[in-house]
């Protein structure tokens, strides 16, 4: 796996010979790397996600699982996760699963090695994958998305004083910066931002919503559901969110690629969209702390204060952390993709 380090002698040689390369490129190369190379996660890390907080979270989204599984008639399914990180999510919301009864095959997508390890550390028993394309076609998928979308690669696009152009990455004395591209990109951008502002950013996800498309057409011929959880917004018209975190600090998105994060806010709005293309119904978003509360987080964290009373402080502070405005509670979003003929959802 290349380092950061050999990751900026490689963009900087590719830009030096054919000019400034998109965001979207500099955004998957220096994702691939830093994911690749190294556990982001927790305390030592650079974030914290919501599986890492509680076992609360993971253990409501197996009970929502169970639950949609038990009002379809408790079809043949897998259990599908999408960048499942350390596996955490996957092992608590597993274990809550066994509590109903339900034990399905496990499938993760990940391509990072140190995180295939640390996943196996805590789900041996998963069937790992590179992309979506190779997931079982014979079951009902259940997926979960749980910070995976914003970290697809994401092309912006620019105003400038000649039109619409890609945002792309070139070199100056001090480094890597960004640059507008040399052709107009008008047809990329929708109709009303066509007199935007010199300066104006819009940004969308192609491979997200294609991935988003992809599976919702899985999930209208197999049966069965995708919940996505992310930050991001609803009706998404212009702005950059492009950001990169470092020791759970923001950091400079052209400085250090590889070392850093990179992430940029999800549209929900196209997100359901693209789900709707692909033949599936779509519920949401809610805010997150909309959908954990509604799951139950208040009793399951009354519940383990119950069993661990020395804990009581840390669970408390836990739900917290999940579900107000000023943390994780409105931020984050939940959106699920569900199988036609399947129930509706728990928690929308």
């Amino acid at each position: 796996m290349e380092s950061p380090a050999e990751l900026a002698e490689r963009l900087i040689a590719r830009i030096t010979a054919d000019g400034p390369i998109p965001v979207a490129d500099y955004m998957d190369a220096a994702n691939s790397v830093y994911y690749g190379s190294h556990d982001p996660f927790g305390v030592k890390g650079d974030f914290i996600t919501s599986p890492e907080i509680s076992q609360m979270f993971g253990e409501l989204i197996g009970i929502w699982i169970a639950d949609l599984w038990t009002r379809a008639g408790k079809p043949d399914i897998a259990y599908v996760e999408l960048g499942p990180g350390r596996g955490t999510l996957a092992a608590d919301a597993l274990r809550a699963m066994r509590s109903q009864g339900l034990e399905p095959p496990v499938h993760f997508v990940e391509t990072s090695p140190v995180l295939r390890k640390l996943q196996a550390e805590r789900v041996p028993h998963a069937t790992w994958h590179d992309d979506v394309r190779t997931l079982p076609d014979d079951v009902a998928l259940t997926i979960i998305a749980n910070e995976f979308f914003d970290a697809l690669p994401y092309r912006q696009y620019i105003m400038t004083y000649g039109g619409w152009r890609e945002r792309c990455v070139g070199l100056d004395e001090e480094g890597f910066r960004s640059v507008p591209g040399d052709e107009p990109t008008e047809d990329r951008v929708p109709d009303h931002l066509h007199g935007a502002v010199a300066g104006s950013i819009y940004e969308t996800s192609p491979i997200g919503l294609d991935i988003a498309q992809r599976l919702a057409r899985r999930i209208s011929a197999q049966g069965g559901a995708l919940l996505a959880i992310d930050y991001g917004h609803e009706d998404y018209d212009a702005g950059d969110t492009l950001q990169a975190l470092n020791a759970h600090a923001y950091a400079d998105v052209f400085a250090n690629p590889g070392a850093n994060d990179l992430t940029a806010h999800v549209d929900f709005t196209a997100l359901g969209q693209a789900a709707q293309t692909g033949g599936a119904r779509v519920h949401g978003p809610v805010s997150q702390a909309f959908f954990l509360s509604t799951l139950g987080l208040a009793a399951r964290a009354a519940a383990l204060g119950r069993l661990h009373p020395d804990r009581i402080d840390d669970i408390g502070m836990a739900h917290r952390r999940l579900v107000n405005e000023e943390e994780m509670g409105t931020l984050f979003r939940a959106l699920a993709m569900i199988a036609p003929k399947w129930p509706n959802p728990a928690g929308f």
